[in-house]
């Protein structure tokens, strides 16, 4: 924990960090953005000027101000990202788990297209020196092994992340400057002036323009998701020299393209990136661009893990395995997610093959995340008691400003963001899946006064004439208050297969808005016979009931609360433990025919993910080896009366 805090403070060692880990994205966009502005138009004044412009103004108003400033305050305890937002503000109102799941499920579809686009601008620079370069295989092999040492964990590398982004920002600073010399008047191209004159003008398709401008800022709700990693003033301090490599890079390369005003120039192969650079630097110049590129896919692909940790514990994505391969905190791998991200990424790369073509596919998806960010922020903004006119000018000013950018994005539909949007729209069906089926399903939980029962369940735990299923019982329980029991544990105690043990537990886990929180409460309902244990665990805590519920069990015992030695006579007299069995209970689907058609559909999408996700037992780290699972239908319908009529009778009855 400890050095997790030292992290949040301002330090040389905390700003290393967030350059490493926060800035890959937007760091490597010069390498891409002013050939998508640019693209196969003739080079003119007004658009190079204008293009300088917009970009300087959208990395302002849109990483600077909404981000950096505004967005940044948004933590939870130290947490930052969308999910981590939607649990600050879902308190609120029921359908804000729509923008949330919305926005979640663009920035996973975004992590696919991250990595091929920028590991593709690195390496196509070779292209001009070595024209018979194939670089589809070559990007393909470098994406492939990146995941491969996903599952080892990348402390190892990150340590190095940082200086080599230091490196890689400090050398476009200078090579802009190196260019800026040359024709110094390009500073007026700071000017607002150009950006509108460009987007006004006749001759250039505005929208066209700020789709390719968008590409600056993709990078910016990267920034927001990795806050937990280096805290908020390491982060808004490294902004600043960020800001200032990236914009001096971007007048370096409009200096080297008014060189070539009135002409039309093949950006692909002379990309003005690498044109900025000397010719002996080219070679270095590109490998610290791979480099750096494969460190912003890396940062996009721990992003992406976080986002689905956070998604399972809030009951928006069904439960995976989650890998803890370091030490560190905030360290995880999700084998499922990380092989899906890797088939998407080399599907991308072979579908598109140019990073100018995957531009096309690129911003669409992030722009509608962005948007999603905007609606959440406004509601935390209000919850903070920020005053109504200023939350009506932060809503108006960038729903503006990211509603021109999706319409500018959206024409990108026909020539690739159909990708983007149709793995969103996958990664949506399933969250909302989930998350309606839980509604659905809970709608039908049938919960008990348990006190009813405290009279024959302590005579069952002491008659004798049943046979003893096991000394310790663990029921998993859905029941907030502890007065209240499901039926179906009941039932299951009872009649399914009468239970006889000499304590009932009942454990209930509650999923609460603080990241690392770790509390539990015990409640004797009845002493030494049913105890209630509530677990209070954060959003990113990982829930190993086993080891947590041994854990509070030898605390009781430890306090004298509890007595947990076997009470078979031979083993009591040797104060042997009793065993400890789990009773997991699936609800499935019985007849549904009350259901409407939506719900019926949702409820068998729900049952097939079910079967590809990790099982009850499985996803709460429960041993294998004690536990019983208990499939009890989930009555949907009362059963029809049913008419049969009996033809035969004997005289035989019961004295």
């Amino acid at each position: 924990m400890s050095n997790h805090k030292d992290l949040q403070k301002l330090s040389a060692a905390g700003l290393l960090i967030s350059l490493g880990i926060i800035y890959g994205d937007i760091g490597t966009s010069p390498l891409y953005v002013f050939k998508a502005i640019v693209g196969e138009q003739r080079i003119s004044d007004i658009l190079i000027l204008g293009g300088v412009s917009c970009v300087f103004w959208t990395l302002t108003l849109q990483t600077t101000l909404k981000y950096v400033v505004i967005t940044l305050r948004a933590d939870n305890k130290g947490e930052g990202g969308i999910f981590s937002l939607f649990s600050l503000v879902r308190r609120k109102a029921k359908w804000l788990v729509v923008p949330a799941v919305v926005g979640g499920c663009a920035l996973l579809a975004d992590g696919i297209i991250t990595p091929p686009i920028t590991i593709s601008a690195a390496i196509e620079g070779l292209v001009p020196s070595f024209p018979h370069l194939h670089t589809v295989p070559v990007v393909i092999a470098i994406i492939v092994g990146l995941f491969v040492i996903q599952q080892f964990g990348t402390s190892m590398v990150g340590k190095a992340f940082g200086p080599i982004m230091f490196i890689w920002f400090t050398m476009m600073g200078v090579l802009g400057i190196s260019f800026i010399i040359q024709e110094p008047s390009i500073i007026k191209a700071l000017n607002p002036y150009y950006a509108v004159q460009l987007l006004t003008s006749n001759n250039y398709h505005a929208f066209i323009i700020l789709g390719a401008v968008f590409l600056c800022t993709t990078g910016a709700e990267a920034l927001y998701s990795d806050l937990g990693h280096c805290g908020r003033s390491n982060i808004q301090i490294s902004w600043i020299y960020v800001k200032t490599c990236l914009i001096l890079n971007y007048l370096g390369q409009a200096v080297w393209l008014l060189q070539r005003n009135g002409h039309i120039v093949d950006l692909n192969l002379e990309n003005p990136f690498y044109k900025i650079m000397p010719q002996w630097f080219l070679i270095f110049g590109i490998g610290i661009a791979t480099v750096a590129a494969i460190i912003a896919s890396q940062a996009l692909i721990s992003g992406s893990f976080t986002l689905i940790a956070e998604a399972v514990r809030l009951n928006l994505w069904p439960k995976v395995k989650i890998h803890y391969p370091t030490e560190q905190k905030g360290q995880l791998y999700v084998s499922s997610v990380n092989w899906l991200l890797c088939a998407g990424c080399t599907g991308v790369v072979l579908l598109f093959k140019h990073s100018d073509a995957m531009e096309a596919a690129y911003g669409l998806s992030i722009t509608v995340a962005m948007l999603m960010t905007t609606i959440l922020v406004s509601k935390f903004l209000k919850k903070k008691k920020v005053p109504n006119y200023i939350v009506g000018i932060f809503l108006t000013m960038y729903l503006l400003i990211e509603g021109l950018f999706l319409a500018g994005n959206l024409n990108k539909f026909v020539d690739g963001g159909w990708f983007t949007l149709s793995i969103g729209f996958l990664l949506f069906s399933i969250m909302w899946t989930w998350h309606i089926a839980r509604r659905i399903r809970n709608r039908y939980v049938k919960f008990i006064e348990i006190d009813d029962y405290f009279k024959i369940i302590t005579e069952l735990s002491e008659d004798e004439t049943v046979p003893k299923y096991a000394s310790q019982l663990v029921y998993l329980t859905s029941a907030n208050f502890d007065s209240e029991i499901e039926s179906k544990i009941i039932y299951s105690i009872l009649q399914k297969q009468p239970k006889r043990a000499d304590v009932y537990w009942l454990v209930h886990v509650d999923v609460v808005d603080e990241p690392y929180k770790k509390e539990y409460e015990v409640n004797f309902l009845v002493p030494n016979k049913l105890i209630r244990i509530d677990f209070k665990l954060g959003f990113r805590v990982e829930q190993q009931i086993n080891l947590l519920f041994r854990k509070v069990v030898e605390d009781l015992v430890k306090n004298g609360e509890v007595d947990i030695t076997s009470t078979y006579k031979s083993l009591n007299k040797h104060k042997i433990v009793g065993d400890f069995r789990f009773v997991v209970i699936e609800k499935v689907l019985s007849r549904s025919h009350n259901l409407s058609l939506y719900e019926k559909f949702i409820m068998a999408y729900y049952t097939y993910l079910k079967k590809v996700s990790l099982s009850e037992e499985r996803g709460f780290g429960l041993d294998l080896s004690f536990v019983t699972v208990e499939k009890v239908p989930l009555m949907l319908a009362i059963p029809e009366a049913v008419e049969l009529t009996r033809t035969n009778y004997h005289n035989t009855t019961i004295a």
